[in-house]
């Protein structure tokens, strides 16, 4: 069967948490779970950079102005991270290029990483800070799901990932109002606290005339 399936798959997930999905795969493929994992992703080594780093995640993804922020920065790194995870795969089973995997891989990411990037900036507008913790922890659950379902049924996780990913864009368009007000918002907060940086400066010098 062609490892296509799990390419998009693996790719959908990474633009959400590609930590999580290098440390489940690499966890499925030591443990014999699946034997479509590359070895490269079993490594010792390469387990533990990436659970110390979906811990990070895991923390930053919580919290609220802190998952934007983690975000812009992830928005290089997941999709490299999805476009390397599906060329080794590809390389793998043999069964797809590896250019070509790791173009769908990667540009799947990036679609699945601006909806999250996207929908945590709606979720910001929101003045508590519950909704940060659902939203994340629903991420993280989903995942996780998929991915597993991915290992055994491929092909019906990749038409869930798919429809996850349409809906995502949807959703967005829908708070596209909600995430331009969030951008206002943190403009404004930078400006003002421009205006305080300027304000706490030194004092303009006293004249030493005399009044009139």
């Amino acid at each position: 069967m062609s490892v296509l399936p799990l390419v998009f798959t693996s790719g959908w997930a990474s633009g959400i948490n590609a930590y999580a999905v290098v440390l489940l795969l690499g966890i499925f493929g030591a443990t014999g779970i699946s034997d479509e994992v590359p070895a490269s992703l079993q490594r010792t080594d390469v387990l533990v950079v990436a659970a110390v780093l979906f811990l990070c995640e895991t923390v930053a993804d919580k919290i609220p102005y802190m998952d934007s922020v983690w975000d812009s920065v992830h928005t290089v790194i997941r999709p490299v991270a999805g476009a390397v995870v599906a060329a080794l795969l590809a390389g793998e089973s043999g069964s797809l290029p590896e250019l070509a995997a790791g173009a769908v891989g990667g540009s799947t990411a990036l679609m699945s990483h601006l909806v999250k990037t996207g929908t945590r900036m709606a979720v910001n507008t929101s003045p508590e800070p519950f909704s940060n913790v659902a939203v994340s922890t629903a991420e993280d659950l989903g995942v996780a799901g998929i991915i597993t379902f991915a290992i055994f049924h491929p092909l019906a996780a990749a038409v869930i990932a798919a429809t996850l990913l349409f809906l995502g864009l949807v959703v967005v368009i829908f708070l596209a109002s909600r995430i331009r007000r969030f951008l206002r918002r943190r403009a404004q907060r930078r400006g003002e606290k421009h205006l305080a940086g300027a304000g706490s400066g030194p004092s303009a010098p006293r004249s030493h005339w005399p009044s009139g």
